[in-house]
C-alpha cells in the first residue's frame, strides 16, 4: 500500500509539474543559474589548485652564495635542508652553470655581454634554488637558512643574499587572490541558494492557490495529509532535477570553449577533459543539491500555506 501511494503521489506531482510548467519557469531559472554558479565553483576551484601546483613548482627561495664559497660547504647546507620537512626538494646550481644561464639569458644583449667580458673573472657565485611544499613555509625556510649562515667555514658568512623578500610578495598576494576568490564564490553560491528557496516557495505557493478546488475535492473525499502534500514537494524536486540537468548540459560547450585556454594559462588544467572524466560524480552533487532546494523550499511552502 505504501509503493502503491508513493508512486501515485510521483505520478500527481509529475503531472502538477508538466501542467503548471510556464509558471514555474522562473523557479526553474533560478535555480539553473545557483546550480551553474556551484558547477563554476567547483571548476574554479580546480583552476585554483592548478594554478598553485604550478606556481610551486616554479616559485623558489635563491640562496646566493659568495664567490669564494667552497663546494662542500654550499652542498653540506643542501644535505642540511633536505632533510628538513617542509622542503620539497634543493637544486644546487655550481658557478660555471650560473654564468652559462646567464649568458644563455642575455645572449641578445650586447652591452651586458661585453661588460662580462672586460670583467674577466665570473662574478656570480653558486646558488640553491629551493622548492618548498607549501608557499607558506617558505618565510620558515628563508629564517633558517638566515640563521646557519654564519655557522660554516669558521663563523665566516658565505651567503650574500636570499631573495625570499622578493617572491614573498608573489606568495602572498597569490594565497590572499586565492582565498578571496574562493570566499567571494562561496557567498555569492549562498545568495543564489537564498534566493531560489524564496522564488520556489512563491511558485509553490502560487500553485497551491491555482488548485484550490482540486485540493478542496480532495479533502472531501478524505485524500490524506501526505497524499495532498507530496505532489508539491514532488514538484519542487522535480524543478531541482531539470535545473541541474540544464546546468549540466550549458557546461559542456563552456568547458569545450575554455579547453585550450585554461591549459595555456592556468598550470596545465583543461576543464574540458576534467568535465568529462568527472562528470558523473559532479552530476550526482549537482541533483542531490537541486532536489534538496526544491524538497526544502516546496515542504515549506506547504507547511506554511496548505493546511490540511
Amino acid at each position: 500500500m505504501f509503493w502503491l501511494n508513493t508512486k501515485r503521489i510521483m505520478r500527481a506531482g509529475f503531472l502538477s509539474f508538466w501542467r503548471n510548467g510556464f509558471v514555474s519557469l522562473s523557479s526553474i531559472l533560478v535555480v539553473t543559474v545557483t546550480l551553474f554558479t556551484i558547477i563554476a565553483l567547483i571548476f574554479t576551484n580546480v583552476i585554483l589548485e592548478g594554478v598553485l601546483a604550478d606556481f610551486k613548482t616554479k616559485v623558489d627561495v635563491n640562496v646566493y652564495f659568495i664567490t669564494t664559497a667552497q663546494e662542500t660547504d654550499i652542498l653540506q647546507m643542501k644535505s642540511t635542508l633536505e632533510k628538513q620537512a617542509e622542503v620539497a626538494s634543493v637544486t644546487y646550481v655550481s658557478r660555471d652553470q650560473a654564468i652559462a644561464e646567464f649568458k644563455e639569458k642575455h645572449k641578445d644583449d650586447y652591452l651586458t655581454l661585453q661588460a662580462l667580458n672586460e670583467i674577466g673573472d665570473n662574478p656570480l657565485g653558486a646558488r640553491l634554488n629551493i622548492i618548498a611544499k607549501d608557499p607558506s613555509q617558505y618565510e620558515g625556510i628563508a629564517k633558517k637558512i638566515e640563521d646557519q649562515g654564519t655557522l660554516i667555514s669558521g663563523g665566516t658568512k658565505i651567503i650574500d643574499k636570499i631573495n625570499f623578500n622578493q617572491n614573498k610578495d608573489i606568495i602572498d598576494r597569490l594565497s590572499k587572490i586565492i582565498a578571496g576568490t574562493k570566499q567571494f564564490g562561496y557567498t555569492f553560491a549562498l545568495v543564489l541558494v537564498c534566493t531560489s528557496l524564496l522564488i520556489t516557495f512563491n511558485t509553490i505557493r502560487l500553485i497551491i492557490y491555482m488548485t484550490r478546488e482540486e485540493i478542496s475535492v480532495m479533502r472531501l473525499v478524505g485524500a490524506s495529509s501526505m497524499y495532498v502534500r507530496g505532489p508539491f514537494v514532488v514538484g519542487g524536486m522535480i524543478y531541482g532535477i531539470v535545473s541541474a540537468l540544464f546546468a549540466m548540459l550549458l557546461f559542456y560547450p563552456i568547458t569545450l570553449w575554455l579547453s585550450s585556454t585554461t591549459r595555456d594559462f592556468f598550470g596545465g588544467v583543461n576543464l574540458y577533459t576534467y568535465y568529462i572524466e568527472n562528470f558523473f560524480q559532479i552530476l550526482i552533487i549537482i541533483l542531490v543539491v537541486g532536489m534538496l532546494l526544491g524538497a526544502i523550499s516546496s515542504f515549506l511552502a506547504v507547511r506554511k500555506y496548505l493546511k490540511v
